[in-house]
């Protein structure tokens, strides 16, 4: 039987998800993170796999989303994306912080995983957390000043007033630099790192992630552990059920 415990870090509420026998126990663990306009229990599917294989899944509600809502439309969120995204960076080192210190993960075999925003958050905070060892992207992009630059220049073209000066934009950019996965990719030294994306992605274009895994391929520096990339033809903006699985069981085995 698997428990689902509803925790409460700071103002981060999180499912604690993990086998009923173990869950007092010291285990490895899984951060999932959500993707952009969900919450964290629109994953417990994911969660429940990694769960029956001895693992403790760690999801919390990112910032204005589930539980932090604050009604806002989808258009008000998108302008604060980038701020959800990297809050979320900075709220993972905090989280593996208390459950370490409260001795319910190996700090040594910690995997971080998530899907469409929750992907782009992976791939981000793979720059800053040397501890994370494996990291599932299903949907994400690792080009974060590619990804910014291609939404606001679609926001201008649909004649959307940014609530940002040029110099605040430029700023925001400078920012992204630091996380952008594709800018850093020495940072994967030693680790695993498994992709999914559907080809007929039209949320989160598919080629930025396909185009990097490429780059490392064909680099072959920096040495990871393992690299994978699944494509799915016919996928748009929805993880298949093959890719469910098979991602899950990858992390499991790399963790």
């Amino acid at each position: 039987m698997i428990t689902i415990i509803k925790d409460q870090i700071g103002n981060i509420p999180v499912l604690n998800l993990s086998l009923t026998e173990m869950i007092e126990d010291k285990l490895p663990a899984v951060f999932f993170i959500h993707g952009f306009t969900s919450a964290k229990e629109h994953n417990l599917h994911y969660a429940y796999y990694l769960a029956e294989k001895g693992y403790r899944v760690l999801m919390p509600d990112t910032l204005l989303h589930g539980e932090r809502g604050q009604g806002m439309n989808e258009s008000e969120l998108s302008v604060k994306f980038w701020e959800i995204v990297l809050t979320t960076i900075e709220e993972i080192g905090l989280l593996k912080d208390h459950y370490v210190q409260n001795n319910l993960i190996d700090e040594n075999r910690l995997g971080l995983g998530g899907t469409s925003m929750g992907g782009i958050v992976t791939l981000g905070a793979l720059t800053k957390f040397p501890w994370i060892k494996a990291a599932v992207s299903l949907m994400g992009c690792p080009s974060y000043v590619a990804l910014a630059n291609a939404q606001i220049n679609s926001l201008k073209k649909k004649g959307y007033n940014l609530p940002y000066s040029e110099d605040k934009l430029n700023s925001l950019l400078g920012m992204l630099e630091k996380y952008d996965l594709s800018m850093h990719p020495e940072v994967l030294e030693g680790k695993a790192l498994f992709f999914w994306h559907g080809k007929q992605d039209t949320v989160v274009p598919y080629q930025p992630a396909y185009d990097f895994y490429e780059y490392l391929l064909k680099k072959g520096e920096p040495k990871l552990r393992d690299l994978q990339f699944m494509s799915d033809e016919l996928g748009g903006h929805k993880v298949s059920r093959e890719g469910v699985l098979r991602s899950s069981e990858w992390i499991a085995e790399y963790l």
